[in-house]
């Protein structure tokens, strides 16, 4: 089998599904939310829910590329307009839109700034260094070229960089700087974006601490710190945290529907609850039965993988998706790649998470049935597995370039191997 890998034999659907057979059915029960409209401040980083279109040519008029004179015909020209023999002067008493009045006739000049208006029958713009005005007369100066301006030199014709309409951002892109400011150029005040997801954190386990050194048979809290920022680095964003006690009735509640009126969330609230621990089959493990409990669907009931096998996704009855993470810090990493983040990708309506391809370093023998996720650092151009990666490690993540996936079959050094890029890793 290879990191494809068909659900075990005789398992019902969404019960131990392969690496990449989870990825997809948690991409793929992300429907994309409802867009909503936010200023351009608050666009960086957001998914553009539809394309940005010019609203009108860009630029929308014929404009100079330089200060100096837009002319029509051969020199000497005729100055239409007081020409200032100072820059300055000029743009203390003269906005852009009135520099460069016309029309002109053939033998004719005006004064024009960077960006003014250029007159119909203008033939090109001689620029102020170029140039010297003689009274009434303006002439090339001796640093000009002889046939200075050519045909339409120094002009910005009107929609050279886009025509009225035309598609300028793509949909479902992320949005960055430059094209917030192409936004902008566009004639937008505000963009319609696919609402962040919103998650819910529920961390459960009585031994667990959140300060301070643990004593024996206490635990520090993992989860805790890292998980919004983790989120939120895949697109999601995080409005409360939780504990509940390893008791089935209180996880009962923590989880229900009444949680988020009890704690004064709207449903817009509540796409994902992510729980950590509990989501084996023991006595003492409580998200299994919570979720059947409460009859939710389950879409993911394990996933054939190692760290990570007790991983869970279900669908609420209120139609919020829960995501159960095993307990052991480095499990949990590891689904929260293999679920959480194709799940927020496709309710972003962002395209799947592709995966890349990595010369592996060292050979890895047969692991029946089962996927390895492997942290691994790069030596030589090959990637080979980091030091402390058992489930309950985070030491060698700490220190990973990415993760390759060892199909069940193990692979030999110099085998190409899946693999994914750490949110974090540039």
């Amino acid at each position: 089998m290879t990191a494809d890998e068909t659900p075990l034999n005789g398992s019902p659907a969404g019960r131990n599904l392969g690496w990449e057979q989870a990825r997809r059915a948690a991409y793929d029960a992300g429907t994309p939310l409802v867009h909503q409209i936010v200023p351009l401040s608050e666009a960086l980083g957001e998914t553009l829910a539809e394309p940005v279109r010019a609203l009108q040519a860009i630029p929308h008029y014929a404009s100079s590329a330089m200060d100096g004179w837009a002319v029509n015909g051969q020199p000497p020209w005729q100055l239409v307009s007081h020409a200032p023999r100072r820059e300055h002067q000029w743009q203390r008493s003269a906005p852009h839109r009135d520099s460069g009045a016309g029309p002109l006739a053939l033998g004719e000049a005006t004064f024009i700034l960077t960006g003014g208006v250029v007159p119909e029958g203008t033939t090109g713009i001689l620029r102020m260094e170029h140039g010297a005005v003689r009274g009434v007369q303006l002439d090339r100066n001796d640093r000009a070229r002889p046939d200075e301006p050519g045909a339409q030199e120094h002009i910005r014709p009107a929609g050279e960089e886009a025509s009225e309409g035309s598609e300028t951002i793509p949909a479902n892109v992320t949005l960055n700087p430059a094209q917030i400011a192409l936004a902008a150029v566009c004639g937008y005040d505000t963009l319609p974006v696919l609402r962040a997801p919103r998650i819910s954190l529920l961390l459960t386990g009585d031994e667990v601490i959140e300060a301070g050194l643990p004593e024996p048979g206490q635990v520090r809290d993992t989860f805790g710190p890292q998980l919004p920022g983790l989120v939120q680095m895949m697109g999601g964003h995080v409005d409360t945290l939780g504990r509940a006690k390893d008791d089935l009735d209180d996880v009962v509640a923590a989880i229900s529907a009444e949680a988020l009126d009890e704690l004064s969330l709207s449903r817009a609230s509540g796409d994902v609850l992510i729980t950590t621990g509990g989501t084996g089959s023991s006595s003492a493990d409580h998200i299994r039965r919570a979720l059947e409990t409460l009859e939710a669907e389950f879409i993911i009931d394990g996933v054939a993988m190692r760290p990570g096998h007790p991983t869970l996704l279900a669908r609420l009855q209120d139609g919020r998706f829960l995501v159960g993470l095993p307990g052991n810090p480095l499990a949990a990493m590891m689904a929260m790649f293999t679920v959480v983040g194709p799940l927020l990708a496709g309710l972003r309506g962002a395209a799947f998470p592709e995966t890349e391809e990595t010369t592996v370093g060292e050979d890895f023998g047969q692991l029946s049935g089962r996927s390895r996720l492997v942290p691994y650092r790069l030596e030589s151009g090959r990637a080979v597995a980091a030091t402390h990666q058992r489930s309950g490690m985070l030491r060698g993540l700490a220190s990973a370039s990415g993760v390759m996936v060892v199909p069940a079959q193990g692979c030999v050094a110099g085998d190409r191997l899946q693999s994914f890029r750490l949110p974090w890793s540039s």
